[in-house]
């Protein structure tokens, strides 16, 4: 009988505090932002795999829209919601 190893590769996964500095500086822009500028902007030098990381789970929790354009915030807080519900117009 042989044994057979199996290597696990652990992956790296953000901190909080770098995805909340991602955040923060997608919500200030307020326009459309390539990566590499958001690179620039960041405080912190982060690795390009890190940030891409980032960038997927805000996208994947409608943080974000990514599109061929660059990325941008799209979150509202809920608070702001009811506000834009409150002074629109009902149809």
């Amino acid at each position: 009988m042989v044994k057979v190893k199996i290597q696990q590769r652990l992956e790296h996964s953000p901190t909080l505090n770098t995805v909340l500095m991602v955040e923060d500086v997608l919500r200030k822009s307020k326009e459309v932002i390539k990566i590499a500028e958001l690179k620039r902007k960041l405080p912190k030098k982060i690795m390009h795999n890190t940030l891409m990381k980032i960038i997927d789970y805000l996208q994947m929790s409608g943080k974000i829209l990514i599109s061929t354009k660059g990325i941008i915030w799209i979150y509202t807080p809920r608070e702001k919601l009811n506000e834009l519900i409150r002074r629109g117009i009902e149809v």
